[in-house]
């Protein structure tokens, strides 16, 4: 069959993927209603497409902490991909390698850090799960260092986990001939086999409930690389996260595995940009499924979105072939509708380009441009 879009590659894997695997990947919170709300909230967005630009030249270049990518789409930190594809995490990092943009590596993967690093150059983040243990923080943030990893997403919204009732059906539990590479030795790679999820054990057992602002802070005693705060959905917390040193926000909801019932990240966004005032990058991370997802979070004010899904689903399908597949289709798709919307490059995509079920009516007519 032949793929046209990012979406049918969920049925794929469906197909293909044990049931415990595929739920873990699929699923989220309780009633997942912010699991649906996070892509149905894209659809009461629409564009004000601008027309007569030449859009012969389309630049979708940016720079995302001072490095230069090759698009605004980058690869959001997903746990444990072998069990999606035997090259998992490796097979991910070629693909966004290859596409020249950001992966980032889970704390949760299936390869470590410096599996990760042998496949050759590319910009790569690190995501951050605080143990109880912070000596076992500190000693993993130096490796991810080490391997040339470049910033530390900061993960600040999973203090328990949330309630995922198909893992607790299914008994979920990292299959046996896999471990969490970043831990093995430390004697925190294995997840056991529970009542209900082994995960939620596992994290109950293992991460550090007391996290706060605070720690925000440690970590940057610890660490030069500039530190991402993931998780946040309101200004109060965007304000926060500039006191603390934050380099930067992901606006995420945890792909709607946490707290069920919380905004769509598309619908949190406009808030965080605001509160952020330009001070720090704001990114957004959850729901994107097409190009025109990407163009309405930069219109909204995002610098850039992170992908999770879409990658778990095309690693299972068709290996790294699939990664690379999904993120060149976002990328024609989002280039597309830059051109159909008159813009030629990132700077150009404005507020004014969208419209949202949540603006006031457009009383007062905007003032013509000189031609």
């Amino acid at each position: 069959m032949e793929v046209t879009n990012v979406m049918e590659y969920e049925a794929i894997a469906k197909q293909k993927l044990p049931k415990m695997v595929f739920d873990y990947y699929a699923s989220g919170a309780e009633d997942q209603w912010t699991l649906a709300e996070n892509r149905n909230a894209f659809s009461r967005i629409l564009f004000r497409p601008r027309i007569l630009i030449d859009v012969s030249r389309i630049d979708m270049t940016t720079t995302v902490l001072g490095f230069k990518i090759s698009m605004p789409i980058m690869i959001a930190p997903s746990a444990m991909q072998k069990m999606a594809h035997p090259e998992g995490e490796l097979a991910t990092a070629r693909a966004a390698s290859a596409a020249g943009t950001i992966m980032t590596l889970s704390s949760w993967a299936t390869s470590s850090v410096e599996e990760v690093a042998s496949t050759g150059p590319g910009i790569r983040f690190f995501q951050l799960y605080v143990y109880k243990d912070r000596n076992v923080v500190a000693q993993l943030v130096r490796r991810a260092e080490r391997a040339g990893f470049k910033a530390i997403a900061l993960t600040v919204d999973t203090p328990r986990l949330g309630r995922r009732e198909a893992d607790i059906k299914n008994r979920f539990v990292l299959p046996p001939y896999l471990t969490l590479k970043n831990f093995e030795g430390l004697n925190l790679g294995k997840m056991d086999q529970a009542n209900d999820s082994g995960l939620a054990s596992y994290v109950a057992g293992q991460i550090d409930r007391t996290l706060s602002w605070k720690d925000v802070q440690w970590l940057q005693t610890i660490t030069k690389l500039p530190i991402l705060v993931k998780g946040v959905i309101t200004a109060e917390d965007t304000r926060l996260a500039i006191q603390a040193g934050a380099a930067g926000i992901i606006v995420s909801n945890h792909g709607a595995r946490q707290l069920d019932y919380v905004p769509a990240t598309i619908m949190a966004l406009e808030e965080v940009v605001k509160a952020a005032q330009g001070r720090i990058p704001v990114f957004l991370d959850g729901g994107v499924r097409r190009g025109t997802d990407v163009f309405k979070a930069l219109a909204l004010g995002a610098a850039g979105i992170f992908i999770g899904r879409p990658v778990l689903f095309s690693l299972a399908a068709e290996g790294e072939a699939g990664v690379r597949k999904v993120l060149q289709m976002l990328r024609e798709e989002f280039e597309l509708t830059m051109a159909l919307s008159g813009c030629t490059s990132l700077k150009e995509i404005t507020r004014d380009h969208v419209t949202t079920d949540w603006d006031l009516p457009r009383t007062h007519p905007r003032p013509l441009p000189r031609l």
